[in-house]
């Protein structure tokens, strides 16, 4: 009998979250149990009792807070001054419902909308709300004002000392270290390439690893506490090293597909060679954290190997051409890692980039350096960060909208209907609301069978006990150590249950016990779990899913835009000096930030696929291929470029840019209308030898200088694999049961422009981009929704 009745209990303690719910249980008791009974049982003071061990809960319970030891606890002692300025804001509003409920709504959008601001804010965003909402309910007592903020603060610094002192959690792996090994792959899938040219062809195992590298180090797939979300520069410079990584391997998948059938060119072969030694030095500066003394020889080789292509354009193939400008491709971006991870670690920007002295955040070079963010104020990047979302198509935006409508609701029924224990019915609105209709309504019926398990235990409890608050006080530590403690096996039921009672027993001791109290409780839940399931099903039911498709097709659309005037920029003078103080890129990398925000929270929402669907990773991909290869192209030849291209080539570049937007346009609106209704297409090709901008730029026309060729190979080389992308996400599966395969091109063709695209850019007009209306949002010619 002791053998069956223990296996179940080993496999229950066996459960991967029972661990860090033990370690949470254990603070909550040993920051939240010794101030509310020295206030409650040694000074007599009920009010500092209530304000200790809710200053300690939220902290304890809910709040996960990123870094090592030392950084979480600065973050959580920064917590109490926030804590007083709430806690005084809702002593002073409950003067009133409507008061109360304003400054709820205030108090719940200004929080709750800082999540823009990455974990650090998340983290502390449910503490912050608890404590305005305790002291925002009658009886209103300014004079007790004083009681309160110092029980908060001893809840606040117990809890502080108990996460750092009493069973702390150890340091989390960091972000850098994860996007370390993905780099170290990468630099392995380099050395793997560049043998395979060399060889002329051959496998290549490495391409899987550093693909399965780069999949574990996106974003989404850190963990919450530990990802690079917030505007900080060190987090921005984290994200630009995945990205720069991420491009070399674009790069490199072009070289090992499409070859070509002449041999390698053994200078771009060395490139290779030196882009992979360049990566391992990144990948060892970002595991150690700390960045290397010694210059990267990868510009010297870069600059090298310019001179070398410059001095050999007379008669080289366009196949040549085009390996060599991916292979330059790849090691750009790998200089651009190197750069970015050394800003991560704590450097400053290179020498030549952020801005010049006097300027305050600006570019020396507008448009061209994506280092600005380096060397910007702090202040800028939240504000600008601040003015991406802050618009109703941003889901931080309509969260924090959302919860703060039933939230004030919440407080205006509780005033109307003279519920006794308003704090519940907030607090069942505040952890049962989930950011779309269907996952609130599948946490409603757990929660409250939770809740009815757990009032029905606490009312036997006080019918038996009666008014004894010392057999409370005594089994309260035991409830929340093993109630909190089993939560993750046994599920949100449980875990409601476990509230419920431990809410029950620290209220039965601050008052009359009365075995009605179960009933309260239990109606709270109803009523802040109606109220949370209507806010949802009226404001945003779909949640990040109802925002995914416009945001990755409004995306796609800017990135259209911007090919076309990337390319402009480049190409023609008069273009450039008008566009001059401006950055092409904006309005991109704005629709960026809202689809990479969306698509975080829709893998969050429960009620999507098992898995995400293939077709948004190849929409982001696309995207980032227009932003991050353009960031690249605008570095290296804007300042270099003296003369404007001749009228020949300028067009077939223009032209080809113009099918390339239109094939980034159709992926667009493929994600609008949903899976496609005709049969897939396979990737698109366009053989080096027949592209217009190639040829012309090869057959040497009148006022063409080697400055010209080399932008021409450069560009064409970044358009056409945008189109080959684009087509990708125009075929990529809408199910993930259905396997995504990807077709290799035959030896001797490049991936590049849609279906049907002419040879030359001039022999065929490209139909015209669709404008942009609105502040540079798509308009209804774009076939936005």
């Amino acid at each position: 009998m002791a053998a069956g009745v223990s296996t179940p209990v080993r496999r229950l303690l066996r459960h991967e979250g029972v661990p860090q719910a033990a370690r949470r249980a254990v603070w909550t008791v040993a920051a939240g149990c010794p101030g509310f009974y020295l206030f409650r049982y040694v000074t007599g003071d009920s009010v500092m009792a209530l304000y200790a061990i809710f200053g300690a809960l939220p902290l304890a319970v809910f709040c996960r807070v990123p870094g090592p030891a030392p950084q979480r606890t600065r973050t959580l002692l920064a917590a109490l001054p926030v804590g007083w300025v709430l806690v005084t804001a809702g002593t002073l509003l409950a003067v009133s419902p409507w008061a109360a409920a304003a400054g709820m709504f205030a108090v719940g959008f200004a929080v709750s909308f800082c999540g823009f601001g990455g974990p650090r804010l998340t983290g502390l965003a449910m503490a912050f709300q608890l404590y305005y909402v305790l002291p925002c309910f009658p009886p209103y007592e300014p004079g007790t004002l004083g009681s309160r903020l110092a029980g908060l603060t001893t809840g606040i610094l117990l809890a502080v000392l108990a996460e750092r002192f009493l069973w702390p959690e150890p340091d989390p792996v960091p972000y850098r270290a994860v996007l370390a090994r993905a780099t170290a792959a990468v630099a392995d899938y380099t050395s793997a390439t560049a043998y395979h040219l060399e060889a002329g062809g051959g496998a290549l195992p490495e391409r899987e690893a550093a693909d399965r590298a780069l999949a574990a180090a996106r974003v989404s797939r850190a963990p919450v506490t530990e990802r690079p979300a917030s505007p900080s520069a060190h987090d921005r410079a984290l994200n630009h090293t995945r990205a720069a990584v991420r491009h070399v391997r674009d790069q490199l998948d072009r070289l090992a597909d499409c070859p070509g059938p002449l041999p390698a060119d053994p200078d771009a072969v060395t490139l290779l060679r030196h882009t992979e030694l360049s990566l391992r030095s990144v990948a060892g500066e970002l595991r150690t954290g700390t960045a290397g003394t010694h210059p990267d020889p990868l510009p010297a080789a870069l600059a090298a190997f310019d001179a070398v292509r410059a001095a050999g354009l007379r008669g080289t193939a366009t196949e040549r051409l085009r390996q060599d400008a991916v292979a330059r491709g790849a090691a750009e971006g790998a200089r651009l890692a190197g750069e970015a991870a050394r800003i991560a670690l704590g450097h400053g920007p290179p020498a030549g980039h952020g801005p010049p002295a006097g300027d305050t955040g600006g570019s020396a070079r507008p448009g061209t350096d994506v280092f600005a963010y380096a060397t910007a104020p702090a202040y800028r990047l939240w504000w600008q960060r601040l003015r991406v979302h802050l618009t109703p198509h941003s889901v931080h935006f309509q969260n924090a909208l959302r919860l703060a409508a039933a939230l004030a609701c919440a407080r205006l029924v509780v005033g109307v209907l003279d519920l006794s224990h308003g704090f519940w019915v907030l607090l069942a609105t505040l952890s049962l609301m989930r950011t779309s209709a269907a996952d609130t309504r599948a946490a409603l019926g757990p929660a409250f069978a939770g809740t009815v398990a757990g009032a029905a235990v606490a009312a036997l409890m006080l019918y038996a006990v009666g008014d004894r608050p010392l057999v409370y006080a005594v089994a309260m530590p035991f409830v929340i150590l093993i109630g909190f403690t089993l939560g993750p096996p046994l599920g949100p039921g449980w875990t409601q249950a476990a509230y419920t009672l431990a809410f029950v027993l620290v209220f039965s001791q601050l008052a009359t016990a009365d075995w009605h109290l179960s009933e309260v409780r239990i109606l709270d839940v109803l009523v802040g779990g109606a109220i949370g399931a209507v806010a949802g099903l009226l404001a945003w039911p779909r949640g990040g899913r109802g925002e995914l498709g416009r945001d990755m097709a409004d995306y796609l659309a800017e990135c259209a835009v911007a090919c076309r005037a990337v390319t402009a920029l480049l190409g023609d003078d008069r273009f450039r000096r008008e566009r001059s103080q401006g950055d092409p890129l904006r309005p991109a990398r704005r629709a960026m930030y809202l689809a990479e925000a969306s698509f975080a929270q829709y893998l969050t929402e429960r009620m999507h696929c098992r898995r995400p669907e293939q077709h948004w990773e190849a929409a982001l991909a696309t995207g980032r291929a227009v932003v991050h290869g353009a960031e690249l192209l605008l570095m290296t030849h804007q300042d270099g470029l003296r003369e404007p291209l001749p009228p020949g080539p300028a067009a077939a570049l223009t032209g080809l840019a113009g099918q390339v937007a239109q094939e980034v346009l159709r992926a667009a609106d493929s994600l609008r209308s949903g899976p496609p209704s005709e049969p897939r297409t396979t990737v698109s090709r366009y053989p080096a030898e027949e592209s217009g901008p190639l040829r012309r730029a090869t057959d040497r026309q009148p006022g063409i200088s080697d400055a010209h060729v080399l932008l021409i190979v450069d560009t064409e080389a970044w358009l056409t694999g945008v189109a080959h992308d684009a087509v990708r996400t125009r075929a990529a599966p809408r199910r993930t049961d259905v396997p995504a395969t990807r077709r290799a091109d035959p030896p001797g063709s490049w991936p590049a422009a849609g279906p049907g695209a002419a040879a030359d850019g001039l022999r065929h007009r490209p139909p015209p981009v669709r404008p942009r209306h609105g502040g540079g949002r798509p308009g209804p010619g774009t076939g936005r929704a």
